[in-house]
């Protein structure tokens, strides 16, 4: 078990799965497909993105370095949330972009009942350490626990 502190962008406590990204994520090509069809898991639609094409999002705690991609994320992040088909919390080891940021505030403040903590700065170690299938538990202050 270890622990790494980051900076919180939208509070909130969870724990899940992870499912882990050492490249950049996509958002829009990632989940777009899988929202605009119902898929209800949002499996990743990003070909180019080998660690996490095909694999379901929705419930996952999302381990990534940052998000690349289209000027849409953050809508497509948002509309995610609103359909209740969002990751279970959002854990970049890096500092978390403008526009990724703006569709995790939005959605935490907008749509009802959504619980999708969003926490930067977890660091180069964090994003080592973790892997597919472990369990991350998010605190309310940032810390995150990895077993």
């Amino acid at each position: 078990m270890r622990e790494f502190k980051g900076r919180v962008v939208t509070p909130g406590t969870t724990s899940a799965e992870a499912v882990v990204t050492t490249q950049g994520f996509n958002t829009l090509a990632s989940m777009q497909m899988a929202l605009q069809f119902g898929d209800k898991q949002t499996k990743c639609g990003d070909q180019n993105n080998p660690e996490l094409n095909g694999k379901p999002l929705c419930g996952k705690a999302l381990c990534l370095p940052q998000t690349i991609g289209s000027t849409t994320g953050g809508l497509v992040l948002y509309c995610a949330c609103a359909m209740k088909r969002q990751p279970a919390c959002m854990l970049f080891s890096e500092h978390i972009d403008s526009l990724a940021a703006a569709g995790a505030v939005l959605a935490s403040v907008w749509c009802e009942d959504i619980n999708m903590p969003v926490i930067d700065c977890l660091g180069e170690e964090f994003i080592n350490y973790v892997k597919d299938g472990m369990t991350v538990t998010v605190k309310e202050d940032g810390v995150v626990v990895v077993d």
